[in-house]
């Protein structure tokens, strides 16, 4: 089984299949939860941005997969749903278009808290999420290697909110600072929840360099369960060499990410929408 940089397990299969079965059964298995946790942040930031914008709140979910992030804001799911959804013997049973038609027609009837385009490098389940209705946009790009097309700007152009729940290790400063940088008159919050063996530090120097408070709020939260006994091994060996103590987290056998939230130079009323976020995760992480 291969093993990324840090030491965690790549299950890159998948994410390159035609539908998300394979990514919910595989992850089902890990109790992968940081998207169930991350929401009511996630959810909360919007709801200030949208008092703030009076309007609807344009988000990209960075590394978004097969839009599981937009189903939990937009579409009313839970991911205990969303395993069972896809995990029963009906689903299975299903041929894909099957399986399409019936998610066009399960999120097609939820009022969306905002608009939400998603970036990655995945075109199978890109495709599988724009065309089920879960995701409003999709921008299929590997912008750690390349730099967004002019068509690419303009999908992208806008973004008010970019947010993330684990794809930063896979991706990192050069592109997290693209999609800071999308348009010349603003920038876009951002909340980025990370795994704590992935230093977050060479992308908030590039933040701060271009003017972002870059936050680290203290408690964390659960992402998944270790595949097994030497994935957690390698884990605990990359944390002990950056001095990061695993006692109480990552030996009870889960990986762990961190929410950092970061302000634009420019952003609207940034206290009253941080001290909220920070507050709701303090309770519930």
């Amino acid at each position: 089984m291969p093993y990324d940089t840090t030491g965690k397990v790549t299950l890159d299969h998948i994410y390159t299949q035609p539908d998300p079965r394979a990514y919910f059964t595989t992850l089902r298995g890990l109790d992968y939860c940081v998207p169930q946790l991350a929401e009511p942040h996630f959810a909360d930031l919007i709801s200030h941005l949208h008092a703030s914008l009076g309007r609807t709140v344009r988000v990209l979910d960075m590394g978004c997969s097969y839009g599981i992030n937009a189903t939990l804001l937009n579409g009313g799911a839970t991911m205990a749903e969303l395993y069972h959804w896809y995990g029963d013997p009906d689903a299975h049973a299903m041929d894909h278009d099957a399986l399409l038609d019936r998610d066009r027609k399960r999120f097609a009837d939820h009022r969306k808290r905002a608009r939400i385009v998603g970036l990655d490098s995945s075109q199978p389940a890109l495709d599988y999420a724009y065309t089920a209705g879960i995701l409003d946009d999709a921008v299929c790009a590997d912008l750690e290697t390349n730099e967004l097309t002019e068509l690419q700007r303009a999908q992208l152009s806008g973004t008010d909110l970019v947010i993330s729940t684990g794809c930063i290790g896979y991706v990192g400063a050069q592109t997290v600072t693209q999609l800071a940088t999308i348009d010349e008159d603003r920038m876009p919050w951002m909340a980025h929840f990370v795994l704590r063996m992935v230093p977050f530090e060479p992308i908030e120097k590039n933040l701060s360099a271009l003017g972002y408070e870059v936050e680290r709020v203290d408690s964390l939260f659960r992402q998944r369960r270790f595949v097994s006994d030497e994935e957690q091994a390698q884990v605990m060996d990359t944390l002990h060499a950056q001095g990061i103590d695993p006692h109480g987290l990552e030996d009870t056998g889960w990986l762990y990410a961190q929410l950092h939230l970061c302000r634009p130079p420019s952003s609207v009323d940034s206290t009253a929408a941080t001290d909220n976020v920070a507050g709701q995760h303090l309770r519930q992480g």
